[in-house]
């Protein structure tokens, strides 16, 4: 089976038209998800994508903001309930302590003392910190912190079954600092709040994100040679893919996808 990336989910924070940027990488040996949006929607997008919760086996949490946190209370509740009648083989959760923090938190205050049990069981957290390695099923990957002047995140560079590197930078505009992580990525995925062109209107650079035209210029440096945007607006979806692959062209001599919710982009 070719490795694939199905995008849950592929916009920022306050979208109604499309559902928070989440994705799910898919091999032989299950399915490794990044993020889960904010909310039970996320459950409607794996029904869709015909992801069951049982191939989901490995989720990295990358920050605490809600529309990246409140999902996985959800895949936590239907793991743990899954797995107490043995038709989950367990959830593993990587993520920076902070994280860790709050989704613990959020299931004492939210799930019953029956489902709490699984917790540390049949679903389990892993602590990472900047640089540290981890595999989840077909996927080799390394941690690191995206140094976020806003609450602390992380991303990490995937080795995927064929050899190729995969890098999720989060959703905020690259820092230098990572480059040692980012360079050269066969597959880059980068925000892209708005377009360039938008700037006056979405206000990225107060936000903290980047533009489509900003990312581009980013996957250039590094020597990217596939470009993914996410974390978009959702003001023209019917138009959204050719306006921000045109903008990222300006700069970006490569392959640009700007995935619609729940494509899928063989790697």
């Amino acid at each position: 089976m070719q490795t694939e990336l199905t995008l849950l989910g592929t916009g920022n924070a306050l979208v109604t038209k499309c559902y928070n940027t989440c994705f799910a990488l898919k091999s032989l040996s299950g399915c490794f998800l990044t993020d889960a949006g904010g909310g039970n929607g996320i459950l409607a997008q794996l029904e869709k994508a015909a992801i069951s919760l049982p191939q989901v086996r490995w989720l990295f949490v990358t920050h605490g903001h809600t529309d990246h946190i409140l999902g996985v209370i959800w895949l936590i509740r239907l793991a743990a309930s899954l797995s107490l009648r043995g038709k989950h083989p367990g959830l593993t959760i990587f993520c920076h302590d902070e994280c860790e923090e709050k989704l613990r938190s959020f299931c004492r205050m939210t799930l019953t003392p029956k489902l709490l049990a699984a917790l540390d069981d049949t679903v389990r957290f892993l602590p990472v910190q900047d640089g540290t390695s981890f595999t989840a099923g077909d996927f080799s990957c390394t941690a690191f912190d995206i140094h976020s002047n806003k609450m602390k995140q992380f991303g990490y560079r995937a080795q995927l079954p064929d050899g190729k590197i995969l890098v999720c930078l989060g959703d905020e505009p690259f820092n230098p600092l990572c480059r040692p992580y980012a360079q050269g990525a066969d597959w880059l995925l980068s925000e892209a709040f708005c377009l360039h062109a938008e700037k006056d209107l979405f206000n990225p650079y107060e936000k903290h994100h980047s533009t489509a035209k900003d990312a581009a210029r980013t996957a250039s440096l590094l020597q990217t040679k596939n470009l993914i945007l996410y974390h978009t607006q959702d003001n023209n979806l019917p138009l959204r893919k050719t306006l921000y692959t045109q903008e990222a062209k300006q700069e970006f001599n490569g392959p640009v996808y700007v995935p619609d919710d729940l494509e899928t982009i063989p790697l």
